[in-house]
C-alpha cells in the first residue's frame, strides 16, 4: 500500500447534516427539502442530493428566504450545539444585506390601493370615457 491514509470519519459529512449542525436549517428534513429544491450550491455546482459529502474548505452557497449566504466549511459537526459552537464550523463570506428589503410571498401578493382590476364604479367611468371618444 502507498503512504496515503484514509480520511478520518469526521473530515467529510453529508451536506444535510452539516447544514443542521451549523444552524442554517431548523431540522434535517428542512435542510433536505432546501437542498432538493436547488437552493444549495457546493463549490459553484448545484447540489440536489442531501447525501452529497462536503469537506473542510468547500464553499457552500445558500439561497435563504430573506438573504443569500456564502460559507466556507471549516469543520465537520458532531452535534447541533449552541450558536457559539455552530459558528466554529464555518467562515461567513456573505455579502452585506441589500438596502432594498426582500419581500415575503405574502407581501408580494398584497396589491397597493388603486392597482389590479378596476371596481364596478371605475369600470363605468372608463366606459363613459370610451363612449365620449366615439
Amino acid at each position: 500500500m502507498s503512504g496515503e491514509t484514509q480520511p478520518t470519519s469526521g473530515s467529510r459529512q453529508r451536506i444535510d447534516k452539516w447544514l443542521f449542525f451549523a444552524r442554517m436549517a431548523k431540522s434535517r428534513s428542512l435542510a433536505q427539502s432546501h437542498i432538493q429544491s436547488g437552493h444549495v450550491r457546493i463549490n459553484g455546482e448545484r447540489c440536489n442530493h442531501p447525501s452529497q459529502m462536503v469537506k473542510p474548505g468547500d464553499r457552500i452557497e445558500l439561497a435563504l428566504e430573506r438573504r443569500d449566504v456564502v460559507l466556507i466549511m471549516r469543520l465537520a459537526g458532531e452535534r447541533r450545539g449552541p450558536y457559539e459552537e455552530a459558528r466554529l464550523l464555518y467562515e461567513d463570506l456573505s455579502p452585506p444585506p441589500d438596502e432594498a428589503k426582500r419581500l415575503t410571498p405574502y407581501e408580494q401578493a398584497i396589491r397597493a390601493t388603486g392597482t389590479g382590476r378596476p371596481t364596478k364604479k371605475e369600470r363605468r367611468a372608463i366606459d363613459r370615457l370610451m363612449s365620449d371618444e366615439d
